[in-house]
This record gives C-alpha cells, sequence and structure tokens, in this order.
C-alpha cells in the first residue's frame, strides 16, 4: 500500500519529526518506506530519513508492505495530521 503526502511542516522533515515518524514506523512489523526525489529510505532509520534533506512544500511518499501495512499507514498519517507536518 502506498500514499502520497505533501509535508506542510514549514521547517520539513527535520530531526524532530523524523525522531517521531521513525519511532511511530518502529511499532509495526511491515516494511515502511519513504520516497522523495527517487531515493527510498527505511522509515525505521533516523539517518535514512534524515539524509533525504526534505523541505516543506515538496511530494514524499510513503509505502508500507507486510501484515500490519493498514494500521501502519493509519499511525503514520495520524502523526502527520497531529504534527501538522504533512497531508
Amino acid at each position: 500500500m502506498e500514499k502520497q503526502f505533501t509535508v506542510t511542516s514549514d521547517t520539513g522533515i527535520h530531526a524532530r519529526p523524523a525522531t517521531m515518524l521513525v519511532q511511530t514506523a518502529s511499532r509495526f512489523s511491515s516494511d515502511i518506506q519513504l520516497e522523495y526525489k527517487d531515493k527510498k529510505v527505511n522509515l525505521k532509520s533516523i539517518m535514512g530519513v534524515m539524509s533525504l534533506g526534505i523541505g516543506k512544500g515538496v511530494n514524499i511518499t510513503i509505502s508500507a508492505d507486510g501484515s500490519d501495512e493498514e494500521e501502519a499507514m493509519a499511525g503514520i498519517e495520524e502523526l502527520f495530521q497531529k504534527e501538522g507536518l504533512a497531508e
């Protein structure tokens, strides 16, 4: 399963939001990937997420594959909305 999001946070996905994303993704057993500018990283890797340098107004794609992929995607969407990171 895959969904696109537009980053709405003024600071993009910097250290604190990246940490929260990784912590959220790590609660699930599914393989969760974040894709930006043709690069894919494991959403459970803080270094991978930080290496992308995601700023405001860009489109990112989150994909989840596994037994709890729907719950994982719902958890990530909830985090995006709650923290005002992306829509």
